[in-house]
């Protein structure tokens, strides 16, 4: 079977080659996004594409595809809010994913973020390395003590509630499903107002769907405390960036941490080091001096790219041969 890649990067040949060695599957990489832009040019020996976060996999797109003979939607991450899932059903398409990866690698990564902002060290690296050891303007504060808030305890959300236990952090917790190893660990599940109220530190770890779209928006900022951090590495659409620029700006936001943003299609896994950036909302956040920006790399480890590969490979394996996956929950339909 031949599988067409899109949003290929070089670590995605380096890590799928590699483990394409037990399946012997021909596979092209193209750069481009999946899109109505592109997908005409897939060819009709393509029996299966796979996909990243910010390719577009609509109705029209899945039609083309659909035409074209193509059985299978892989993609290469958890989420899939840029599928249609309905008519990828319709035209009797498969569609899979990596339901869990690395849990840890976006959980430390969030974890990573909130010690950066708070501490300050992205600063203080680049004083020291301008020969300023001055502390000036660096104060942060103690984690230990803290209350953090976790909207949603799932594989990751779960991994980050026990790092921040393990920081000696009070830890409230708001899921439709209450885990319930975490709250004998020590995780207070409440409801979602007493979180925003009670937390000075919020972290997202929840799925993007049409009730959690702007799930940060000027009605739950203001329930929040005011200088609260809030972290995101989770998907850009569950904030309103519009509204938490005002809450930076008045202050109720006293730190921000994004590594996932609304827009981002345009402008993440690229080299724009020598573009003009036309997204001025991007340009106001990166314009704080409290806000941390990172390109959607809180997966980017070697164990999550390692993972990745074998269960994207592994999955399409199984569906190709009417199989059922070791990894049942990899299929979405």
């Amino acid at each position: 079977m031949k599988i067409l890649f899109f949003s290929a990067k070089p670590y995605d040949r380096q890590f799928f080659d590699r483990y394409n060695r037990d399946h012997d599957f021909q596979i092209e990489y193209l750069e481009t996004h999946l899109g109505p832009h592109i997908v005409n040019a897939v060819g009709d020996d393509v029996g299966a594409v796979c996909v990243f976060v910010n390719d577009k996999v609509n109705a029209g797109v899945i039609a083309v595809l659909a035409a074209k003979g193509v059985k299978i939607i892989a993609l290469r991450c958890a989420g899939f809010n840029n599928v249609d899932l309905e008519a990828a059903r319709w035209h009797g398409m498969r569609v899979c994913r990596v339901p869990e990866y690395s849990p840890q690698a976006v959980a430390e990564h969030a974890a990573a973020m909130i010690l950066t902002l708070n501490r300050k060290t992205h600063k203080s690296y680049n004083r020291v390395r301008e020969q300023n050891f001055s502390l000036n303007g660096l104060l942060g504060f103690n984690l230990f003590g803290r209350t953090v808030g976790v909207i949603g305890t799932g594989k990751i959300g779960a991994a980050f509630c026990r790092i921040m236990l393990g920081f000696g952090c009070k830890v409230f917790a708001y899921d439709l499903a209450i885990n319930e190893e975490l709250r004998e660990a020590g995780v207070s599940y409440v409801p979602l107002d007493e979180l925003l109220r009670g937390s000075d530190i919020i972290s997202l770890h929840c799925p993007l769907n049409e009730k959690t779209h702007y799930l940060i928006n000027e009605k739950t900022i203001a329930q929040m405390k005011s200088g609260v951090s809030l972290i995101n590495t989770s998907r850009g659409g569950l904030i309103n960036t519009i509204d938490v620029i005002q809450a930076l700006k008045n202050k109720q936001i006293a730190y921000l941490g994004i590594d996932v943003y609304e827009q981002e299609e345009k402008l993440f896994f690229k080299d724009l080091s020598g573009s003009i950036i036309e997204d001025d909302t991007i340009q106001r956040l990166m314009s704080f001096p409290n806000v941390l920006v990172t390109a959607h790399q809180a997966f980017f480890t070697e164990e999550a790219l390692s993972e990745i590969a074998r269960v994207t490979l592994e999955t399409i394996s199984a569906l190709a041969k009417n199989e059922a996956p070791a990894n049942a929950a990899a299929i979405l339909i």
